[in-house]
């Protein structure tokens, strides 16, 4: 545990001419991906990173200019000067919840993680509590949620512009639901705009269920929403892959890669017909849903804008996620979100807790 920093820190004014100073803790693949964007900005600057990896640590500095260098969080806010604005990382998943406190405890204004936020819903509760008790805004990281197309469909869904919704489908929940299960709860909910209040499921195989990690872990079940709605959740291929939800006459779907489909009406043999309504082009499309969650946190931070992803819809999908593999582990009984055991844990593949330099292939 890292603990509270006790050292007093030097404040940065509100000067609008200044640029938000940014730490990096976790350089690897997707650190550096995240490094490369907020280099980019002319809003934010990275003032040192946190690496245990020496050699790793030596190259993205050079790389990025970074001259301030520490092995973890902990030694970075010890001998740090000045408290950074916004603490981004991008460790695997054991190491999250230590270096996000840290960083809360020492005074950022922002902190931002990513998936899979944690294995236990405890660790997780008191990541979301610490930030909260601090004023520290929490952002959610590099989910498809936070998609440019995917927000703005979000915004018409609430706007009405095609009624109500009545109904929704999850496809190929399965595989990893720590991970990219975890991407899927998290657009159910935005585009549903509802929470999921009960979950039933099955899965298979049964090595991979009693597993403590989700390796291979194929879930079929139902979702129920706090509008009522019940949503059947597919574990393996189906001719769609990922969300869709609809409404008396149109139907919204997101499918990964490919920008969202729209349909609106039907034709006269009853077949759904495709709705060509444009969607506002990226400001990055090069960065993608990475950049549109990044302009996101930096508005929260500044203007008190929503996020696009919050560290709170990464709980809401783990605890979906540990909700289904716990209904299917006690036969297929049905639960109740929020969930009153906290200690319950699912742990994604060690690749993803651990990080490549630890985890046995």
């Amino acid at each position: 545990m890292f603990g509270v920093v006790n050292k007093p820190y030097t404040l940065r004014g509100n000067m609008t001419d200044e640029k938000l100073r940014v730490v990096l803790i976790g350089c690897g693949r997707m650190g550096q991906e995240y490094a490369k964007f907020y280099s980019l900005l002319d809003t934010t600057e990275i003032v040192a990173i946190a690496e245990y990896n020496d050699e790793r640590r030596k190259v993205v500095g050079e790389r990025f200019g970074v001259r301030a260098l520490y092995k973890d969080a902990a030694e970075m806010y010890q001998r740090l000067d000045e408290i950074p604005d916004l603490a981004v990382v991008v460790l695997p998943g054991k190491f999250i919840k230590d270096a996000v406190i840290a960083s809360a405890q020492a005074g950022v204004r922002g902190v931002s993680t990513d998936k899979p936020i944690g294995a236990r819903l405890a660790d997780v509760d008191e990541m979301i509590d610490v930030c909260e008790e601090r004023n520290v805004v929490f952002h959610g990281g590099n989910l498809q949620r936070a998609r440019a197309d995917v927000q703005e469909a979000a915004s018409w869904l609430r706007r009405g512009d095609f009624g109500t919704v009545q109904g929704a489908t999850v496809h190929a929940w399965g595989g990893e639901i720590s991970g990219g299960g975890c991407q899927h709860i998290a657009v159910l909910r935005l585009l549903a705009q509802a929470e999921i209040t009960e979950v039933i499921a099955w899965g298979k195989p049964r090595e991979a269920l009693e597993a403590d990690e989700d390796t291979g872990l194929i879930i079929n079940g139902r979702f129920t929403m706090s509008t009522g709605i019940e949503v059947p959740v597919f574990g393996e291929d189906t001719p769609c892959r990922g969300v869709d939800v609809w409404t008396e006459d149109s139907l919204l779907r997101w499918d990964w890669d490919d920008v969202m489909d729209i349909y609106k009406g039907f034709d006269g043999n009853g077949v759904r017909v495709k709705f060509d309504r444009a969607f506002t082009p990226c400001a990055w499309p090069q960065y993608g849903y990475l950049a549109s969650s990044i302009l996101s946190f930096i508005s929260a931070v500044e203007h008190g804008t929503e996020m696009a992803i919050s560290g709170h819809d990464l709980r809401q999908s783990l605890e979906a996620a540990i909700a289904a593999k716990y209904s299917a582990l006690w036969g297929s009984i049905s639960l109740s979100l929020p969930l009153e055991d906290r200690s319950l844990t699912l742990y994604p593949r060690p690749y993803r807790w651990l990080g490549g330099d630890h985890a046995a292939f």
